[in-house]
């Protein structure tokens, strides 16, 4: 019984480990386009939810005033 209850285990880690490896380097490195592409929806969605986004907004624009755009 005990080694029924391992299986699923294992291969669940085993997925897991797979899914984190995804976009990894030779060297265990992760492209940074990949780090980007998994860390964005969250930052975009808590900026959202805590208002941050509107910060953003005020700061991009405020850069770009005096930058001349």
């Amino acid at each position: 019984m005990a080694h029924t209850a391992q299986r699923p285990a294992s291969r669940t880690q085993g997925r897991l480990a797979d899914l984190a490896a995804l976009g990894t380097r030779p060297g265990d490195r992760r492209h940074p386009l990949v780090a980007a592409v998994m860390v964005l929806p969250l930052a975009v969605l808590l900026a959202v939810v805590f208002g941050g986004a509107e910060a953003v907004i005020t700061q991009a624009s405020s850069v770009a005033g005096l930058l001349g755009l």
